[in-house]
C-alpha cells in the first residue's frame, strides 16, 4: 500500500499573535477586557515595539477617532515655577535650592503677573503653577498669589500646586483648629487629622482661585524605589490621597510617572495600577472630579546626584537589579515595607540595586507610553512628552497611544535644569500633529476643543518660511544670557520644525 502522506504540522502562531490572543488584546482594544499587572509585565518583556504601537493606536483611535479628520490636541500655557526653594532633597532633581542659597528665588507679584501677561498675549488660556516645597511661605502667600492672578486675569485657568506641595502645606500651614508640624513631618499627624487639614487647605485655595491640580511629583510609586530617589517627598499614598481629595471637591487632575532610573519594569506597572485603582474608585463613587490625563517621561540625568550613578551593563547577562526587586514585590514574595526583608533580597539576589541606573531612550519611552494607553482604560487622555524626548519622538508618540501634544513651551525650569531644553511654537505643534496625519486643535484643561485648526488660517498653514521656526527663546528662571550673569534670561533652543 502506498504510504499515507504525513499531514503538515499545525502552523505555530508568531509571538505577537500568540501574545495578542493570550492577553485578550482584542478585548482590551475594544474596551471589554482589562490587562492585569502580570499581563502588562509580559507586554514590557515580550511585545515587539511595532505591535505595541499598533495596539495602543487602536485604543487611541477608539477613544478619539482615526484619520485626517481626527483631532489631536495641544494647550497654550506657561509653566511658572514660583520658587525653587524646596525642603526635599530628591536625587533626580537639578532644580531645587535651599533657603539661603545664592540662586534661590521666590517670584514677586509683579514678576508673576508679567509672565501671565505675556502668556495671554499669545492666546494662552492656562498657567501651570508649581514650585519647590518652600517651608517659609505661609498660607496667606498662596491665597494672595491666587487672588491676585484671578483678579488680573479672570479668563486664565490656574492649574496649580502638585501633591507634594499640598503635603507640605499640611505640614507647615497654621490653620485654626489644626496642628502644624515641621517641614517634611506631616506624616506624623493622625491620618484623619491629616485628611481633614488637607481638605481645609484645598478648599481655601480653591476659594482663592485654584482651578485644578497637576500631576507633578508622581515620580514612581513603589516605596522601595521612591524612598531612595525622593528624600522627604510625599509618599505614594499621600500623593494619591491628595488627588482623591481634589476629585471629591470637584477638581480634575492629571497623573504622571518618571521612569528610567532605579526602577524595574514591574515598578512602572505597579505605579499604573495604583492610578487605575484610584480612578476606578472615583468612578464607582461618582466623584465630581477625575484623572483626565496621564503623561510619563524618562529621567533626565544631567546635573543630578542620581545621574552620577553608573549605568547598568546591558551586555553583562545579569538581570537589572531593579527588575529583580520589582518582580519580587509584584509577585508577593516580599513586603516592600519590610526593610529587613528587602535588605535580605537585595543582599541575596540584587546587591547592586540602587547603585546602577538603567536609562530609558526613545524606544523604551514609546514602549512605556503604549503600555500606559493599554493599561489605563479608565483615563481618556495620554500626553506625549516632547519636552524631554524632542519634537519628532513627540510626534511619533501619537502612534504609540498619545492623543495630546502638551503645551507650547514659553518657559521651563525643571527639566531644563537637568540638561533637556526643547521649545515649540504653536505653528510647529500644529505642523507636527498634521504631519502625523491628524487635525490639530487647541484645548483647555478639560480637553474641550477651543479651536480646531482645519482651515487655511491654521497657524501652521500660514507659515511660508519654516526656517523662522527652527529656533526660539525659552525663558529659564535665574538663567542669564552670556554677559548677564545673575539675571533671569533666555536660552537659544532648537524646536525641530519642518
Amino acid at each position: 500500500m502506498p504510504k499515507r502522506p504525513t499531514p503538515d504540522p499545525a502552523p505555530v502562531p508568531d509571538a505577537p499573535a500568540r501574545l495578542h490572543d493570550e492577553l485578550n488584546l482584542a478585548g482590551v482594544i475594544a474596551g471589554t477586557a482589562r490587562l492585569s499587572p502580570r499581563d502588562a509585565v509580559r507586554l514590557f518583556d515580550e511585545a515587539p515595539l511595532r505591535d505595541l504601537g499598533r495596539w495602543a493606536t487602536a485604543v487611541a483611535e477608539r477613544k478619539h477617532g482615526a484619520g485626517p479628520g481626527a483631532v489631536r490636541t495641544f494647550v497654550i500655557d506657561r509653566n511658572i515655577n514660583y520658587t525653587n526653594v524646596c525642603s526635599a532633597s530628591c536625587t533626580f532633581c537639578a532644580f531645587f535650592r535651599k533657603e539661603g542659597d545664592a540662586d534661590a528665588y521666590v517670584l514677586t507679584r509683579d514678576q508673576l503677573h508679567q509672565k501671565v501677561r505675556e502668556l495671554v498675549a499669545i492666546g494662552g488660556t492656562q498657567v501651570l503653577l508649581q514650585g519647590g516645597m518652600h517651608p517659609g511661605l505661609g498660607v496667606d502667600f498662596y491665597v494672595e498669589l491666587l487672588r491676585g492672578l484671578k483678579a488680573a486675569f479672570p479668563q486664565v485657568h490656574i492649574h496649580g500646586f502638585s501633591p507634594p506641595e499640598f503635603v507640605e502645606f499640611v505640614a507647615v500651614y497654621d490653620l485654626p483648629g489644626f496642628p502644624a508640624t515641621g517641614a517634611r513631618q506631616s506624616h506624623t499627624l493622625p491620618h484623619d487629622v491629616w485628611l481633614a487639614k488637607l481638605e481645609a487647605v484645598m478648599r481655601r485655595l480653591m476659594d482663592a482661585g485654584l482651578d485644578s491640580l497637576p500631576g507633578g511629583g508622581g515620580e514612581i510609586f513603589p516605596a522601595h524605589v521612591r524612598n531612595r530617589i525622593g528624600l522627604g517627598k510625599a509618599t505614594a499614598e499621600q500623593w494619591l490621597d491628595v488627588m482623591e481629595t481634589a476629585h471629591r471637591l470637584g477638581m480634575c487632575t492629571s497623573a504622571t510617572m518618571m521612569f528610567g532610573h532605579l526602577e524595574g519594569r514591574a515598578d512602572r506597572v505597579m505605579h499604573l495600577d495604583a492610578v487605575r485603582r484610584r480612578q476606578d474608585a472615583a468612578i464607582e463613587n461618582n466623584l465630581p472630579g477625575r484623572y483626565v490625563s496621564f503623561i510619563s517621561w524618562p529621567f533626565q540625568r544631567e546635573n543630578t546626584p542620581l545621574g552620577n550613578l553608573p549605568d547598568y551593563d546591558r551586555e553583562s547577562g545579569d538581570p537589572f537589579p531593579g527588575d529583580v526587586l520589582a518582580n519580587a514585590v509584584l509577585s508577593g514574595d516580599v513586603d516592600p515595607t519590610d526593610k529587613a526583608a528587602m535588605a535580605a533580597i537585595r543582599a541575596r539576589s540584587a546587591p547592586r540595586a540602587g547603585k546602577v541606573v538603567r536609562m530609558a531612550g526613545a524606544s523604551e519611552y514609546l514602549r512605556t507610553q503604549a503600555i500606559s494607553r493599554l493599561y489605563l482604560d479608565n483615563i481618556d487622555h495620554i500626553g506625549s512628552s516632547w519636552v524631554t524626548m524632542g519634537p519628532r519622538i513627540g510626534e511619533l508618540g501619537l502612534y504609540y497611544g498619545a492623543d495630546d501634544m502638551g503645551s507650547v513651551m514659553m518657559e521651563e525650569n525643571v527639566v531644563s535644569a537637568a540638561g533637556t531644553t526643547y521649545c515649540l511654537s504653536e505653528e510647529v505643534l500644529c505642523h507636527l500633529i498634521r504631519d502625523a496625519g491628524f487635525t490639530p486643535a487647541q484645548r483647555n484643561n478639560r480637553y474641550q476643543h477651543l479651536k480646531v485648526h482645519d482651515g487655511a488660517d491654521a497657524p501652521d498653514r500660514k507659515v511660508t518660511d519654516w526656517s523662522t521656526q527652527r529656533a526660539a527663546k525659552l525663558h529659564v528662571e535665574g538663567q542669564a544670557a552670556p554677559g548677564d550673569e545673575g539675571k533671569n534670561g533666555v536660552v537659544e533652543v532648537t524646536v525641530g520644525g519642518k
